[in-house]
Order: structure tokens, then C-alpha cells, then sequence
């Protein structure tokens, strides 16, 4: 038995610890308020000493927003990266990893 058949079966019963608070749903599937415009998903090696580098780029939210969308799809690509100036930078070559993720985030990818 895995921790979420274990974690659903305290939920059933009511015995879940105070203060904890479970999660229905997949937050991840949210569509992001304030971006409307299509994001461009490139690789691109100039300037990386020859490694392969992700961008993604065309964000209209704020640099927060930019930095949770980051940490989100970072984590699920399992890549290093990191988000300035309304842009992600992931490691590696997973632009359609990276394009699939980002769809079933809600964003529209070019």
C-alpha cells in the first residue's frame, strides 16, 4: 500500500491531524490568470560553453509568477534552471518535455 491509498483511506475516516489540510485536484492543471499570450519554447547553445540550454519565453506575469511556474516545471522535468527577466532557462534539451508540461499547465505553447 503506497502513502496515497494510506492518506485517503485517514481522510475517509476522519482521522486526519489537526491543522493539515489535503488537496483535491491537481494544482499543477490550474490555468494561470494573466497570461494570454502563446510562450515560445527554444533550445539554444550560445554562450553555455557548448551545452544545450531550454528557454522559454513571451511570459506576461509577473516575475513571481514567472519564478512558481520555474520551480513547478523544473521539478517535473527533474532539471536545474532558473527564471530572470520574464524568462526560464532550463537545462538541457527537453523543449518538448518542457512544451507538453507547460500545455497541461494551461498555457498555450507555440
Amino acid at each position: 500500500m503506497d502513502w496515497k491509498e494510506l492518506l485517503a483511506r485517514l481522510q475517509e475516516e476522519g482521522n486526519l491531524p489537526e491543522g493539515e489540510e489535503t488537496v483535491c485536484g491537481d494544482e499543477e492543471n490550474a490555468l494561470e490568470e494573466g497570461q494570454h499570450a502563446p510562450l515560445r519554447v527554444i533550445t539554444d547553445r550560445k554562450g553555455r560553453k557548448g551545452k544545450t540550454a531550454t528557454i522559454i519565453e513571451g511570459f506576461t506575469l509577473d516575475d513571481g509568477g514567472v519564478a512558481d511556474v520555474a520551480t513547478r516545471l523544473k521539478k517535473r522535468l527533474g532539471t536545474g534552471g532558473s527564471a530572470r527577466g520574464g524568462e526560464i532557462l532550463i537545462q538541457g534539451d527537453c523543449a518538448a518535455k518542457a512544451a507538453e508540461a507547460l500545455r497541461s499547465m494551461g498555457f498555450k505553447v507555440k
